[in-house]
């Protein structure tokens, strides 16, 4: 069985203009706070109250990702939101090479890496 891979922020970098699928799972407040990672796509998974609406979120997800072994890059704020879809996708959907940003957006501005306002 596959396993989500931690990539570090520097990892993620080198990723940012590959044909690789980087989808921002945090809320529209957290983008507005803190921007996002070029060429990642905005999909809120959870709501503040830890709500989702699984199936909608999936029929997206589906639309950016073609294949069950895409590469595809979650993001959240510290990496926890990110390993529990992770772990989903792979348990549940059998996607086989997901990964996450390790630390999440935090570790990416900590290491003064850029984001976008959009």
């Amino acid at each position: 069985m596959s396993k989500v891979v931690d990539l570090s922020p520097s990892e993620v970098e080198k990723l940012i203009n590959d044909d690789v699928v980087m989808i921002d799972v945090r809320r529209e407040d957290e983008f507005k706070h803190t921007g996002i990672i070029k060429n990642s796509h905005k999909m809120t998974f959870f709501d503040m109250f830890g709500n989702c609406d699984v199936p909608t979120w999936l029929s997206k997800f589906e639309k950016l990702v073609k294949s069950k072994d895409q590469l595809v890059v979650l993001i959240c704020a510290h990496a926890n939101r990110t390993r529990t879809i992770a772990d989903f996708l792979i348990q549940n959907h059998g996607y086989t090479n997901i990964a996450h940003l390790e630390g999440g957006i935090a570790n990416w501005l900590d290491e003064n890496k850029e984001t976008v306002f959009n």
